[in-house]
């Protein structure tokens, strides 16, 4: 549906139009996968957590008043189910930067040489799972806002109403986590700090021996990605830390989310697509 906005299809969507309600979801599935996965950090959590929020999207698209842009009202939903939803393996952890440095200080060494697998693809993986996992170091709070702010680019007053904050309160904890993510990629990366000890391709050991990289079952690079959006840019407040994220993929929805709500919509079950309305 060429040359028709989010909200446009929106409004076709609620008049009944079961293609605008799935070019809705298509434009933003993305968006609130890549949202998920960095809030989470597992891949089917992540994915789980989509289709979750794009049912709720669909099942209130008729409380849309275009007050905001059809895009923050979608991160609205995706912000309050994301910082509800039950923890993740990782989170679990319950991981601070103070022992995620101790961690990533253990056990680094030069990699074997393999001949299955290529060791700059082991040392994206190391270095994408490494980098969502950071995230976890922060609240959830916290986290939401450097996402927000950091990795979409979204302007603050708009970032404050996802969060559903005063606009003083969400540039604070954008500000602590930048602080706090800062800091800690200048102490401990070697991306960001030549000094500094640890590198991705000397975690490439420790990380497939632990199993906390497979080989044979790599989560990060080798999933779907989208054409990078304007929105995901390069920190350049960051300066030099923005080398760990300036090559963060803009991960797209996994294949069984986009078929899963294909079917949902296709199904009629939800009041948006009963029979009435169509």
């Amino acid at each position: 549906m060429p040359d028709r906005s989010l909200e446009e299809l929106a409004a076709a969507a609620v008049a009944g139009d079961a293609a605008a309600l799935e070019a809705v979801l298509a434009g933003v599935r993305d968006d609130v996968y890549g949202l998920a996965l960095r809030m989470l950090w597992d891949p089917q959590d992540a994915a789980d957590a989509t289709q979750d929020i794009l049912i709720k999207v669909m099942t209130r698209l008729e409380t849309f008043r275009a007050e905001a842009a059809l895009r923050t009202w979608v991160f609205r939903i995706a912000a309050n189910h994301l910082l509800t939803v039950r923890r993740s393996r990782v989170e679990r952890q319950e991981l601070s930067f103070q022992a995620f440095a101790a961690d990533l200080a253990e056990g680094l060494a030069d990699p074997p040489e393999r001949g299955d697998v290529d060791l700059d693809l082991l040392a994206e993986e190391v270095k994408l799972g490494c980098t969502l996992a950071m995230l976890t170091c922060l609240d959830r709070e916290h986290r939401l806002a450097f996402v927000l702010g950091s990795v979409f680019g979204l302007p603050g007053a708009e970032a404050a109403v996802v969060c559903e904050v005063p606009p003083q309160v969400y540039r604070k904890r954008l500000s602590r986590a930048r602080a706090r993510i800062r800091t800690f990629l200048q102490d401990n990366c070697g991306l960001v700090t030549a000094a500094a000890a640890c590198s991705c391709r000397r975690r490439i050991s420790v990380a497939t021996t632990s199993g906390r990289v497979d080989p044979e079952r790599l989560l990060f690079v080798t999933a779907p990605r989208s054409a990078l959006a304007p929105a995901v840019r390069q920190m350049e407040d960051l300066h030099t830390t923005a080398a760990v994220f300036a090559t963060r993929p803009a991960f797209a929805a996994p294949t069984q989310v986009v078929e899963q709500l294909r079917a949902i919509v296709a199904s009629g079950r939800y009041p948006i697509l009963t029979s009435e309305r169509l």
